[in-house]
């Protein structure tokens, strides 16, 4: 093993692969994962307007982009 290194691209296109099947064999699952999200992006547009939830919905994406880049 030394010298190899593993392919991250090859590895995250794994990751989704199986994701997208999870999500194909039981949408059920994949709708309990988004409730939350959802929920929280009504109560802050039923608060603070259509504009606000979708700030949360990009500096929350955001945020995870950075910290995934940082890992």
């Amino acid at each position: 093993m030394a010298g190899k290194k593993l392919d991250r691209s090859n590895l995250d296109r794994s990751k989704a692969r199986t994701a997208l099947e999870v999500v194909r064999e039981s949408p059920t699952i994949a709708l309990i994962t988004v409730a939350p999200a959802v929920v929280v992006f009504g109560v802050v547009w039923w608060l603070f307007g259509f504009w606000a939830a979708i700030l949360l919905v990009v500096i929350v994406g955001v945020g995870a982009v950075v910290t995934r880049k940082l890992r």
